[in-house]
């Protein structure tokens, strides 16, 4: 690898860490609108995402760059396509977290509506699967990225919970019919949180393993030195 392409992978490196991190703020800051009823918590997640659209734009021109004036190979090849579908997927959670926060500030209107109690634990599950998806990245540890995939079925299942319950609540009290619906949407905007997580983790393990696990969860990785 040439020193130019060197630096200018490990500057590629730095800003998609930096909008990882971005990304991850807004999420938690998202989540705790909706659990603390703070609206001005929503707005500021709101208020980020334009840059977040703008380094979007600005990392996968970097990559293209690289790409035609390179013409990488083999593990920097794979490095790359490995980055921009990291850096497309940071942006959808980004958006996510925007929607979650819209949910956050209609139901801070109902003040005495209560939320599934689920709710709380979704949201930490939800947010250790963005963090656990972080470190995975930043360390290259395509174990713990397994781990983040694994975690996914606990967010669905709480999801499924917390929407069960928001249907009996819609049928025993009508006029609790428009705080709950939020509360529904919210609690999937949350659980598409956690997919994005996972589709994270699944893109770590083909940059470290050069392995692709979509649509094989359950299934043993067989890739070396696993």
């Amino acid at each position: 690898m040439s020193k130019v392409l060197q630096r200018e992978l490990e500057s590629l490196r730095e800003r998609l860490v930096a909008q990882f991190t971005v990304v991850e703020q807004m999420t938690h800051m998202a989540v705790r609108s909706l659990v603390q009823r703070r609206p001005d918590f929503a707005d500021r997640v709101m208020e980020s995402d334009a840059a977040v659209d703008q380094t979007d734009i600005e990392i996968e021109e970097e990559c293209l760059k690289i790409l035609a004036l390179h013409q990488p190979v083999a593990g920097d090849m794979r490095w790359l396509i490995a980055v921009i579908k990291v850096n497309g997927e940071l942006e959808r959670m980004a958006d996510t977290a925007c929607n979650i926060a819209e949910r956050a500030k209609a139901l801070a209107r109902f003040p005495l509506f209560q939320v599934p109690e689920e709710l709380s634990e979704m949201v930490d599950a939800a947010i250790g699967m963005v963090r656990r998806a972080l470190d995975s990245f930043v360390n290259s540890d395509s174990d713990m990225a397994a781990d983040v995939i694994q975690m996914d079925d606990l967010v669905d299942t709480l999801n499924r919970v917390i929407i069960d319950q928001l249907h009996e609540v819609m049928k025993k009290n009508p006029e609790l019919i428009e705080p709950a619906v939020h509360c529904f949407s919210a609690s999937r905007h949350l659980e598409r949180i956690a997919d994005l997580a996972e589709n994270l983790a699944e893109e770590v393990i083909y940059l470290v393993d050069g392995e692709i696990v979509r649509h094989q969860h359950g299934v043993k990785r067989h890739s070396a030195g696993k």
